[in-house]
């Protein structure tokens, strides 16, 4: 549980700790960190009813009456009842902050089995929407019922929107920024870079007018209206790659939206869907993958390497975790083959908030032999790194300088 909600239910000031806590504070922390059952003195803790529907809130979840009673049934629950389940999902809203909600649902559907009870659409009304829960629906999707899709279809469309507003401006400002016109001293007037020239000509500043006059105009030539470049998204819909997904339907339908760029997306595990026509609606596009599965990336590679047409106008990225299904010598002969055509290949072992994931660490030792790194990559910073390889910029130190900087942040 989060110390913090922890403090501000029992009237602490966020950030005091340390000697700011009274002894009494103190215990009452660690009574409801512990429960009941981990609390010795348990019964000489006394709580406020806040704190005691806090306290049944978390032991509904994570009391385990096998604890030091050598087994025996769960002590406090869930139990299948879903309008008990919609209860404590109003309940966890009322007493903690939202992020430590996405940590309690998550671990309420995994810990207590809840994923049937998220095909009711009452209970589905409830929640509160976050990238796992889309994860989880976009596995269930094909097995609810028709009175629970609209309900989920609403959920997904939520964090969509979420999404979108959280990565849509800085990825439009990155592309537009990596493919504009290349510098020059001869601009249009509208063209014209005002910032750069004054800096540039400093030099010819006339005090007695207080004026610069410019002997050199700076600016940029008009970015092309034509596609500039080809962007094609290959994503992995094995169940390990869920929030990846998520996040690559959401790059994909904002790339999609700019006249400068073709971008195509496909996802795959044993077979290779091309989800491309459906970019326009990323919910249109979640709805339509298949989580889970087994993996042939050579299979979509291969399907990709079909799609390219302008090999030094191009850029593919493959996101992946990287365990191949499929025949491994030709996944890294094609990719050699992109490469040496001069596509601009990029792997990414994931697109997620989720940290570092696991992965196949000899697929992606080959991969760098080959000149192309594999990382894990968090969506906020995504759309610098589509600048620095739209730009055709130096991806490998790019990549070099973001996992120090991760490196140190850990």
């Amino acid at each position: 549980m989060d110390v913090q909600a922890t403090d501000q239910a029992q009237g602490v000031p966020p950030g005091a700790g340390g000697d700011a806590v009274d002894e009494g504070t103190r215990r009452r922390r660690w009574r409801l960190l512990l429960g009941e059952a981990g609390t010795p003195d348990a019964a000489g803790v006394p709580l406020t009813d806040a704190q005691r529907a806090m306290d049944e809130a978390l032991a509904a979840l994570y009391d385990d009456g096998a604890r030091g009673s050598g087994g025996g049934e769960r002590g406090a629950g869930l139990g299948g009842s879903a309008p008990r389940v919609a209860r404590w999902l109003g309940d966890i809203r009322t007493y903690f902050p939202s992020t430590v909600v996405e940590v309690m649902q998550r671990d309420a559907v995994d810990r207590l089995g809840l994923r049937r009870l998220l095909l009711e659409p009452e209970l589905l009304a409830a929640v509160q929407p976050d990238v796992g829960l889309v994860s989880t629906l976009l596995q269930l999707h094909r097995t609810m019922p028709e009175t629970t899709r609209s309900t989920a279809r609403h959920v997904v469309a939520q964090v969509v929107a979420e999404i979108e507003r959280r990565i849509a401006t800085s990825t439009r400002s990155a592309v537009t920024g990596a493919l504009r016109g290349d510098r020059t001293h001869r601009p249009r007037p509208r063209d014209i870079d005002w910032d750069a020239t004054i800096r540039a000509n400093l030099a010819h500043w006339l005090p007695e007018h207080r004026t610069v006059v410019p002997h050199r105009l700076v600016g940029r030539s008009r970015a092309q209206s034509m596609v500039a470049r080809d962007v094609v998204l290959a994503v992995d819909q094995s169940g390990s790659m869920a929030e990846s997904v998520v996040y690559s339907a959401v790059f994909g339908a904002v790339l999609a939206s700019m006249r400068s760029l073709r971008t195509s997306l496909v996802v795959f595990d044993t077979s290779v869907v091309d989800l491309t026509d459906q970019l326009a609606d990323p919910v249109d596009v979640l709805f339509s993958t298949q989580l889970g599965g087994g993996t042939d990336i050579n299979r979509a590679v291969a399907y990709c390497q079909s799609l390219v047409a302008r090999p030094t106008d191009t850029m593919f990225v493959l996101i992946s975790d990287l365990y191949e299904g499929g025949v491994r010598d030709e996944l890294l002969r094609r990719v050699a083959q992109m490469v040496a055509s001069g596509v601009q290949v990029l792997v990414l072992l994931a697109l997620s908030d989720s940290g570092a994931p696991s992965y196949d660490r000899d697929n992606a030792a080959a991969l760098a032999a080959l000149g192309v790194p594999a990382f894990a990559c968090t969506p906020d910073v995504f759309p610098d790194l589509l600048a620095v390889a739209l730009a055709r910029g130096d991806v490998a130190g790019w990549v070099e300088r973001y996992e120090e900087g991760r490196a140190l942040v850990r």
